[in-house]
């Protein structure tokens, strides 16, 4: 069996920016096992799996448009949604498969998902909002940020807002604490000011595999409605402050958010596995 294997840096401008993701669209589904040890030999922190959606499944909101079975698997574990593999998942179909079309479906673990493209390449993907809750600021998980924390909020992960993006830029923590939680991930955020852009972030996954994330397109659906709730705005320009960086336009519109970004395709090649 020969699988075709896209990498590609989503939320990118250019190369080695951004978020690396793997794509393999598949002729069909691969035991969940199989799924996993590609995940791992990629080696990157999402690997996007496709498979073109029958007629016998889940007929999609819009019949006109390409509707697919979209999966994403970390090195260690299946997530529910990712948005940078996502977004390099469309930049693959549009640019290889489908380059008429102006929107995407996917059939996902969050529903259905949705991504468009602009006449100038800008592709927009349509993603549950996930208000966060203000909750405690645990002091075991402050110290292992080694950071002032203001304020703790919890969604899929555990958001600490700390004073300024320069704290969130110098962020060095503890792994093993972050990797004991159970919980997703961590997100340290801040204010923009000064930087150009309306709010900043990191993003911590230890027990998902994934140490640091360089742009996470999940996070911003908690930190979306976070900071639209606190500078009265709805359309924001977010930075991921990784040592790779990388930029989210996002919007907010009731319960969903809409986030914006680029891609750069990096590397093209094909797996082998036994018959």
């Amino acid at each position: 069996m020969r699988i075709p294997l896209v990498q590609i840096d989503a939320f990118a401008d250019s190369l080695f920016e951004g978020n690396p993701a793997a794509v393999m669209p598949l002729d069909r589904w691969l035991s969940d096992d199989v799924l996993q040890k590609l995940a791992l030999e990629n080696n990157l922190s999402e690997t996007a799996f496709l498979v073109r959606c029958q007629n016998d499944g889940e007929a999609p909101p819009d019949p006109g448009s390409p509707a697919y079975e979209l999966r994403w698997f970390t090195p260690a574990i299946e997530v529910d949604l990712c948005g940078h593999a996502t977004l390099a998942a469309s930049s693959y179909l549009f640019d290889d498969v489908h380059g008429d079309a102006r929107v995407l479906q996917f059939s996902s673990r969050s529903g259905w998902l949705t991504v468009t493209r602009s006449d100038d390449g800008l592709l927009t993907m349509d993603f549950p909002a996930e208000p966060p809750v203000r909750s405690e600021i645990d002091p075991v998980i402050a110290r292992a940020l080694g950071a002032d924390v203001l304020e703790a909020h919890r969604a899929t992960d555990l958001i600490y807002v700390l004073k300024d993006a320069e704290a969130v830029r110098n962020v060095n923590p503890d792994m093993t604490v972050l990797a004991s939680l159970p919980v997703r991930g961590v997100a340290v955020t801040a204010s923009g000011e000064g930087t150009g852009f309306d709010f900043v972030s990191r993003w911590f996954g230890s027990q998902a595999g994934i140490p640091e994330d360089p742009v996470t397109g999940s996070a911003h659906c908690q930190l979306a409605p976070l900071w639209a709730e606190r500078m009265g705005r709805t359309e924001m320009t977010a930075r991921q402050m990784s040592p790779r960086g990388g930029t989210v336009a996002v919007r907010l519109a009731g319960d969903r958010v809409f986030l914006s970004g680029r891609c750069v395709r990096y590397l093209e090649g094909t797996v082998v596995l036994p018959d």
